[in-house]
C-alpha cells in the first residue's frame, strides 16, 4: 500500500472531528496513513516538508485554501522534481476555491470517494502554480485593495469572526470607502518587452479560473486562465465608483468575458512580470494576508505539482 500523510487543519471551517475520523478511515482501506494535525499557521508547511523528506508517496490535506497553500509550499520548497510526492486535498475550508477548481466536489465524503477511485485507477493531473517571489500560489495573488481586503478579514476572524461570504463583502465596502488609496494609483505593471504600466490601485494575479467564489457566485476577472497555461493578471488604473461597480458587475456576470474599459489593464498567459509599488501595500496569495510589499516578482510554473483527482 501506498505510504500517504494526512495534513489536517483541526480549526478549518467546515472540518468536525467527527468528518474527520470518518475521513481517515475510508483513506485507510487503500493507503498506509499518517496523520498529523497543525497546531499553528506556517505548520503545515512544515509537515509538508518532512513528507518529501522521508520519502511519503502522497501528501493528503483536510483544510482551506490557506492550508492548501502552506502544503505545497513545503511540498515544493527544493522546487518541482521527482522527489516531491503527488498531492490531493478534501476541502475543508469556507470557500475551497483550489478543490473546486481541480474538480473535486464540495462534500468532503463525495470528495473522498472520487480521490479514492482516481487512486485506484492511477489516475492524476500535473497543474502549473505560480510563484511569487519565493512563494508558491495555487490560484491567486494580489496587491492592493484586494489583499487590504484579505487583512481586514483575517483581523475580524482574530477577534472571534467567523469567515463568511457576507464578512468579506462587508470588508470589501468598507475598504473601498473608507480605507484604501483611490487618489494616486501606487502600483505598477513590467512585463518584459512592454512600457511599464503605472498609476494602478489593485493588481490580482490568477493561475486559474474563477479568482473565487461568494457561495455558488463564481467571481471570475480572468475567465481565460487556466492551470495549462501561464499567470493571468487583472488590473484596475480607477477606483471611481462608477469604474469600479462596472468592473465588478463584469467580474460577478459569469460570460466567459474579461473586465473591459478604459480602467482595465488585461494580460493572459505570462511567463513572468514584476508588480512595483511607490509605497510598500497589502499582499496577499491565495487568500492569506502576507504583510507589505513595495515589490513582487512573478512567474508561472508549468507542470509543478502532480494532482490525484
Amino acid at each position: 500500500m501506498r505510504r500517504a500523510r494526512l495534513i489536517v487543519n483541526p480549526k478549518a471551517t467546515s472540518t468536525s472531528p467527527r468528518t474527520r475520523d470518518v475521513l481517515i478511515h475510508a483513506l485507510r482501506s487503500d493507503l498506509t496513513l499518517e496523520v498529523t494535525e497543525t497546531t499553528q499557521r506556517g505548520h503545515a508547511r512544515t509537515l509538508a516538508a518532512q513528507a518529501v523528506d522521508s520519502g511519503t508517496d502522497l501528501v493528503v490535506a483536510l483544510g482551506g485554501d490557506g492550508t492548501v497553500n502552506e502544503i505545497v509550499n513545503g511540498l515544493l520548497a527544493h522546487g518541482p522534481g521527482p522527489h516531491v510526492p503527488q498531492f490531493t486535498l478534501v476541502p475543508g475550508g469556507s470557500t475551497n476555491v483550489f478543490a473546486r477548481a481541480v474538480g473535486l466536489p464540495d462534500d468532503q465524503v463525495e470528495a473522498t470517494g472520487q480521490i479514492l477511485e482516481a487512486l485506484r485507477d492511477g489516475r492524476s493531473r500535473r497543474i502549473g502554480l505560480g510563484r511569487a517571489d519565493d512563494r508558491w500560489f495555487t490560484f491567486t495573488a494580489g496587491l492592493g485593495l484586494d489583499a487590504e481586503v484579505v487583512a481586514a478579514v483575517e483581523e475580524r476572524r482574530a477577534q472571534g469572526r467567523r469567515s463568511t461570504h457576507s464578512l468579506y463583502v462587508r470588508s470589501a465596502v468598507g475598504r473601498f470607502f473608507g480605507g484604501t488609496e483611490r487618489k494616486d494609483g501606487p502600483l505598477a505593471l513590467q512585463v518584459p518587452g512592454e512600457d511599464p504600466v503605472a498609476g494602478l490601485f489593485l493588481v490580482l494575479v490568477g493561475n486559474t479560473s474563477p479568482w473565487t467564489f461568494l457561495g455558488r457566485l463564481r467571481v471570475d476577472p480572468f475567465p481565460d486562465a487556466s492551470f495549462d497555461d501561464g499567470l493571468d493578471v487583472v488590473a484596475l488604473s480607477r477606483l471611481g465608483i462608477a469604474s469600479t461597480l462596472l468592473a465588478a458587475g463584469q467580474i460577478l456576470t459569469p460570460n466567459g468575458r474579461v473586465p473591459w474599459g478604459k480602467s482595465v489593464v488585461h494580460r493572459h498567459d505570462l511567463a513572468e512580470f514584476v508588480v512595483s509599488a511607490s509605497h510598500p501595500v497589502a499582499f496577499q496569495v491565495d487568500g492569506d494576508y502576507l504583510g507589505v510589499r513595495s515589490r513582487v516578482g512573478f512567474v508561472g510554473v508549468p507542470d509543478a505539482l502532480d494532482v490525484v483527482v
